[in-house]
């Protein structure tokens, strides 16, 4: 399974951004998507969770202002971020769990910077 995300920016605080992560290759296998995101010097932190039943549940640093979907051919995740500040600054990252319970996947990342 190939993610690869898009979407990151540089935004003022307050904006908004959506970011996107294509998943291809071998999908069946997925059983969850979601979304990390790491700043500078601390670890990746999870942000949120969509599951293959379209469940989806958000950290509670960023309900509220962050939103997880997916469209239509499960293919695309999505994370709409709205009232950000500066200290959701970090590297994004799309993840995929395997429905083996044990593996997951991940993209390269994408760059959000919010200026004060």
């Amino acid at each position: 399974v190939q993610l690869v995300e898009s979407g990151g920016d540089t935004v003022q605080s307050g904006g908004s951004l959506r970011l996107s992560c294509a998943a291809s290759g071998s999908i069946y296998r997925i059983n969850a998507m979601g979304w990390y995101r790491q700043a500078p010097g601390k670890q990746r932190e999870w942000v949120a969770t969509i599951t293959s039943g379209s469940s989806t549940n958000v950290a509670d640093s960023v309900k509220g202002r962050f939103a997880i979907s997916r469209d239509k051919t499960k293919t695309t995740v999505y994370l709409q971020m709205n009232s950000l500040k500066p200290e959701d600054t970090a590297v994004y990252y799309c993840a995929a769990d395997f429905r083996d319970g044990i593996s997951r996947g991940w993209g390269q990342g994408t760059q959000v910077t919010v200026s004060s």
